[in-house]
């Protein structure tokens, strides 16, 4: 029995009423959902400029009877947060590049490069996506402690500095490139390096970009390996850092300070998503073919 289809054609004609109504309720519902996105930033924001009275005064209140700003240098002075903050710059953005480099050259290699063996590696590559983290702990804990990497940059950026997740990601990108483009530029002379470097990183700035990003904010907020692989305040990360402020005043904890703190630490990961989204708008009216 032939199936039957049934199409509903764009009507040009719809009433601009409708349009209008349609338009309304789309917008209506990104603005709810963004709201609801917001409204725990702007209440950390709001508790971190409240006086120390008012934070868990009932009814809550979501504005401040005055602006406490003084609580951002009281928080920034109850723990040594200028090396917290040091440190997990440091180690974001190590952990971050090395990562980018080993991604793309691995990512390349699978994607372009003919090699015995390489379907069974990006299997493995493939099977460590499904490794939990906390499972890499112990190995990686006694490895550090062997090499003399305790409480040092080493010992916090190198394990953590290979990602099966951004090798993978940036392999489906790189194979998604037009084999002509590669192939013009192997006749061309360009060896698989300078294809790498020429052709498909500037091809693949998009991805490059939100790769980087993941990866600088996994490690921004990486908690439990800074915690193990540390014992002494000078290495210290900012997540750790912001157990510093849960001291308790009279039995209460000082929300205020703690979200003070927490402020202060995603600051750069907003400025570098800012950043970021300019770049994904260039990587995307950029490439090798210009110029």
């Amino acid at each position: 029995m032939p199936h039957r289809f049934v199409h509903f054609p764009y009507n040009p004609s719809m009433p601009s009423s409708s349009r209008r109504l349609s338009s309304f309720l789309l917008y209506a519902a990104l603005v709810a959902v963004s709201a609801g996105m917001a409204l725990p930033f702007f209440w950390m924001v709001m508790t971190s400029l409240k006086p120390p009275d008012e934070v868990l005064a009932y009814p809550p209140s979501w504005w401040p009877s005055e602006l406490a700003w003084g609580n951002y240098a009281d928080a920034w002075r109850a723990a040594p947060f200028d090396a917290f903050l040091f440190n997990s710059v440091v180690t974001a953005t190590g952990a971050t590049l090395i990562q980018l480099v080993a991604a793309a050259l691995m990512a390349y290699a699978f994607a372009w490069v003919p090699f015995p063996g390489k379907g069974v590696l990006l299997v493995l590559v493939v099977a460590a996506l499904l490794v939990p983290e906390e499972m890499r702990l112990l190995p990686n804990f006694l490895t550090v402690r062997q090499l003399g990497w305790m409480n040092s940059y080493p010992g916090l950026i190198v394990p953590q500095a290979a990602s099966a997740f951004a090798t993978f990601v940036l392999f489906v990108q790189f194979r998604t490139l037009p084999r002509e483009l590669m192939d013009a530029a192997a006749i061309d002379g360009a060896t698989h390096w300078h294809r790498l470097r020429h052709v498909a990183l500037p091809l693949s700035r998009p991805m490059l970009a939100a790769v980087a990003v993941l990866a600088f904010l996994g490690r921004w907020n990486d908690y439990l390996w800074p915690l193990v692989i540390t014992n002494e305040d000078r290495m210290r990360t900012l997540p750790i850092g912001l157990a510093y402020l849960q001291q308790t005043q009279e039995g209460v904890a000082a929300w205020h300070l703690l979200m003070a703190g927490s402020v202060l630490a995603i600051m750069p990961v907003l400025v570098l998503f800012v950043l970021a989204q300019r770049q994904f708008v260039a990587g995307l009216t950029q490439g090798a073919l210009k110029g």
